[in-house]
């Protein structure tokens, strides 16, 4: 059977499909993009996103979300959005494969910690965790020195999935790249206007943020941490989460307005009791609502840009005021009910406490302590401060059951019996 012709997108140009190191294909019959799209599903930073948390502890039943099944459900979003303005579908996939391949093991509780744990060695932020995944600790290509360059995408790949498009010393709380690998960033992020996302990161943002709040919401349902006749009384509550994390210059009436026109929508369940039909009702809600989401973006970008293939840097993406405080306040629900819940803090807390010994625990025993990834850059660092950033990379790989065990087989201590407990 003869392979087809790999047909390249319009709207990219060759310096778009350009790797850091030269790598021709092995065989015709695929794009540079698809290329890039394949590396990310085979990367092992994917397959280990089956089993870190999203929002609900995933363990505590069998119905919530990992950061795996996020990561596929935003790639879905982030394809047909990205497809409908022109960009390449296979570019989009991989960006949004690819934006929390560097989250650690207890979802943003987990990189919160990391963050002060890594203070010494320049921080810690998912988005950048994910650039060096991505550029440098999943090795599948290395320079003439035997030095990973990580999966070696294209310029374009490695630009869609950079959600921040600067260093920490721009940004100390919301980077896209640590200090040391400014290098390959900076060729990334050649010819770009400064701190300016990509069309593709923007569609990619927005994707994560419809797939965060829209399933985020069916899983705090099913779960039953959210019931639909609180939503009311405690719209205060939940207006207060949008604003302080989602949404900063929300109005308590935006907020109201916004949560009438949910509960309005034909698809906006009056009751749920988990059974057949109520469940076949909720997943009609996620769908329409992810529709809701990305066509009013569509729509709103094609009115200012026009028709043709908006990449790169040719347009912006523009979401309609109205949606984007719809989302705030859906991601405001799980955040309300599940993360600031007081028996969440709980397990936090005791999360946090794990990460902490379990750095100084794999510190202390390195180079023992490290996975034959990290060994290599353990005996190329030669300060206290780089060896650390080394633990650090070995701590924010593990899952969260990875975290339990390595904790247990370091310290002696068996924390995993409380970990289902959230």
């Amino acid at each position: 059977m003869a392979l087809r012709e790999a047909k390249e997108h319009e709207g990219y140009s060759g310096s778009d499909r350009e790797r850091f190191l030269d790598e021709p294909a092995k065989r015709k019959g695929r794009t540079e993009f698809a290329r890039d799209r394949a590396r990310i599903i085979h990367s092992f930073a994917l397959r280990r996103l089956a089993a870190k948390t999203q929002v609900a502890v995933p363990w505590a039943s069998d119905f919530p979300r990992t950061r795996l099944s996020h990561s596929l459900e935003c790639a879905q979003v982030g394809r047909e959005l990205g497809e409908a303005l022109g960009a390449d579908p296979d570019l989009m996939e991989g960006a949004c494969l690819a934006h929390d391949l560097g989250h650690p093991p207890f979802g943003h509780n987990g990189e919160n910690a990391l963050a002060k744990l890594a203070e010494p060695c320049g921080g810690f932020e998912g988005n950048a965790q994910s650039f060096r995944l991505l550029t440098r600790i999943e090795a599948k290509t290395v320079d003439e020195k035997g030095i990973s360059v990580g999966l070696n995408l294209t310029r374009a790949s490695l630009d869609a999935a950079t959600k921040y498009p600067w260093s920490s010393r721009e940004n100390s709380k919301k980077f896209g790249v640590y200090s040391d690998d400014e290098e390959i960033f900076n060729w990334v992020r050649e010819g770009s206007p400064f701190k300016r996302a990509s069309m593709e990161a923007q569609i990619m943002d927005w994707s994560d943020d419809v797939a965060y709040s829209v399933h985020d919401l069916e899983d705090a349902l099913v779960t039953g941490h959210l019931k639909l006749e609180s939503l009311e009384s405690d719209l205060p509550n939940l207006y207060r989460v949008a604003k302080s994390e989602y949404l900063s210059d929300l109005t308590e009436s935006e907020a109201r307005a916004a949560l009438k026109s949910l509960r309005t929508l034909s698809c906006w369940p009056k009751e749920f009791d988990r059974s057949h039909r109520q469940l076949a009702q909720l997943k009609d809600l996620t769908s329409q609502l992810i529709g809701r989401f990305a066509l009013a973006a569509e729509r709103e970008t094609r009115a200012h840009f026009g028709d043709g293939n908006l990449t790169r840097y040719a347009a912006d993406l523009l979401v309609p005021r109205a949606q984007r405080v719809e989302v705030a306040m859906l991601k405001a629900m799980p955040g309300y009910y599940i993360i600031l819940a007081e028996k969440s803090q709980e397990l936090y807390l005791r999360q946090r406490e794990l990460l902490a010994e379990l750095v100084a625990a794999v510190r202390q025993r390195a180079p023992e302590s490290l996975e034959s990834f990290f060994l290599q850059e353990w005996y190329r660092a030669s300060t206290e401060s780089e060896k650390l950033r080394v633990v650090i990379d070995q701590v924010a790989s593990l899952t969260d059951p990875g975290a339990y065990a390595l904790h247990r087989e370091l310290t002696g201590k068996n924390l995993e019996t409380n970990y289902l407990e959230a």
